[in-house]
């Protein structure tokens, strides 16, 4: 479990950079809402990372792709909630790409324990 969880660490921090990316474009250059931005940066980054971890971290081989996409989505977007809500509360005491930055890293444990325990079990 602790080698899939530092796999899944590598794979979260070319969603921090996808995230980050999208976000950065969309709130400074096209001058979006953060949390619409926020949102954004977190699902498109989402996506990249079910990927990633279906083929490396987890080596699945469960043929029911869409499924599997989904509950991960699913696990994701529950993620996104908890995201935006710790971006709320750290946004009071830190500036905003801070806040998002240890929103993540609180949101990093959830999507891991879930998909290894409810996604990823065959």
């Amino acid at each position: 479990m602790i080698f899939k969880f530092l796999k899944f660490g590598i794979v979260g921090l070319s969603g921090l950079v996808v995230d980050f990316s999208i976000t950065i474009l969309l709130k400074e250059k096209f001058k979006i809402h953060r949390y619409i931005s926020n949102s954004a940066g977190f699902t498109i980054a989402a996506s990249s990372n079910y990927l990633l971890n279906r083929i490396w971290t987890f080596e699945s081989n469960n043929p029911r792709v869409l499924t599997e996409y989904t509950t991960f989505i699913i696990i994701s977007l529950i993620g996104l909630i908890i995201n935006n809500m710790f971006l709320y509360i750290f946004e009071k005491r830190l500036k905003f790409y801070m806040a998002k930055f240890f929103a993540i890293m609180v949101t990093s444990l959830w999507n891991f324990l879930a998909n290894f325990y409810l996604n990823f079990t065959h």
